[in-house]
């Protein structure tokens, strides 16, 4: 997904050979900011009982780690990234807020267009995309 001239990403929108990373690692990443989120609740609210509290810490960790790296510590394990649809960049803090609130919703993510964009990613002008290969 890049080009070799300038080493700059191709946007995933004109890219015709973009596809996106399987359910299994989106799902897997989930999975494990869910946890994450659940440990992180427990410092300041008991998670079984106040069910609030890890919806609430899974809707900043995306605000944040969206936003900022565009990447959740699930997604770097799982090797996955959301990135802005147009560009390639990130989507930044409040577009990663939203997207959190979203996910948080539930149904938005279960409708998909061909390129999995879920509604929420939709509404935020993201998609997930698998992540560059480490070095």
């Amino acid at each position: 997904m890049t080009n070799p001239r300038d080493q700059h990403p191709v946007p995933p929108a004109t890219d015709p050979a973009f596809t996106t990373p399987s359910l299994g690692r989106r799902f897997g990443a989930l999975v494990i900011d869910w946890v994450l989120c659940i440990l992180v609740a427990n410092f300041f609210a008991d998670p079984v009982r106040d069910g609030w509290a890890p919806v609430l810490v899974l809707v900043l960790e995306y605000a944040i780690f969206l936003g900022l790296f565009a990447q959740t510590p699930g997604m770097y394990i799982t090797r996955i990234r959301c990135v802005a649809w147009l560009d390639g960049g990130r989507i930044g803090l409040a577009r990663g807020l939203l997207r959190g609130v979203l996910l948080a919703l539930v149904v938005p993510a279960l409708i998909m267009d061909e390129h999995r964009r879920g509604l929420h990613d939709r509404l935020t002008g993201s998609v997930v995309t698998a992540a560059p290969a480490r070095a």
